[in-house]
């Protein structure tokens, strides 16, 4: 497991309100252990630096591809009832939630790294042929009420200060308040080639980088934990950026 160390703080062209702190997560990707170290720090952080208010944005993106997604929703359930945290919807959970309502997307979803989330709750996939219909009746029975709620609670977007929280990215020239929430989850190449200023700073995932990638009007914070074993937190506090 690497860790990333904090570095110097970056200024943007945007603020937080006053008195406030934002701490941001990257895609976990059934990373548990790597999110685990990431609340111990975003905790040690707040103690070490105490401020009036604290918000928690995790990006989406929980599940799939690593090996602990159901441990994964469990610790963020905990953050979203004890700490208000904001947990946003990726377009893999918006798939895995396609699944539990049509079992025809089956093979789709384990295109894009579904077995092992399938695997952490107990619905494992052997060499015997299983329908879609057989493995969506055993996934619906092992999903926990508690996690349905969860998945109830996710957002496409917030919105604090000058900054936007989403997945992916939104459509360039678009009014927030009209992006299509498909967009927020899945929208590569037309986000990210864009130089133009956006009505917020956007801060992201989605798209892997090999390090956090600041631009002036955004920030990239998926750094592949599934496959670097480093998961980006990023505090963001006034118009300074700081990777924890």
């Amino acid at each position: 497991m690497h860790r990333a160390s904090a570095g110097p703080s970056r200024s943007v062209n945007a603020t937080t309100p006053a008195d406030t702190r934002i701490y941001a997560v990257g895609d976990i990707h059934g990373c548990a252990d790597l999110l685990s170290e990431i609340i111990a720090r975003i905790d040690e952080d707040i103690r070490r630096r105490p401020i009036a208010h604290t918000i928690e944005v995790y990006l989406g993106d929980y599940v799939d591809r690593g090996p602990h997604s159901k441990t994964v929703i469990d610790l963020l359930a905990i953050r979203l009832v004890a700490h208000h945290a904001v947990c946003l919807r990726g377009n893999h959970e918006a798939v895995m939630e396609g699944f539990l309502q049509d079992p025809a997307i089956l093979q789709y979803w384990l295109q894009l790294g579904g077995m092992p989330t399938l695997a952490s709750y107990g619905v494992e996939l052997h060499d015997e042929i299983a329908t879609a219909g057989e493995v969506h009746r055993r996934f619906l029975d092992a999903f926990p009420r508690a996690h349905e709620l969860f998945m109830q609670c996710l957002r496409n977007q917030f919105r604090c200060g000058d900054f936007l929280f989403v997945h992916a990215g939104i459509r360039p020239g678009v009014p927030i308040e009209h992006q299509d929430p498909n967009d927020l989850i899945w929208i590569r190449d037309a986000f990210l080639d864009s130089t133009r200023d956006h009505e917020q700073f956007i801060v992201h995932g989605h798209t892997p980088v090999p390090h956090p990638d600041i631009r002036h009007n955004r920030i990239n914070i998926d750094t592949a934990a599934w496959r670097t074993g480093t998961l980006t937190c990023i505090a963001i506090e006034g118009s300074a950026i700081l990777f924890l």
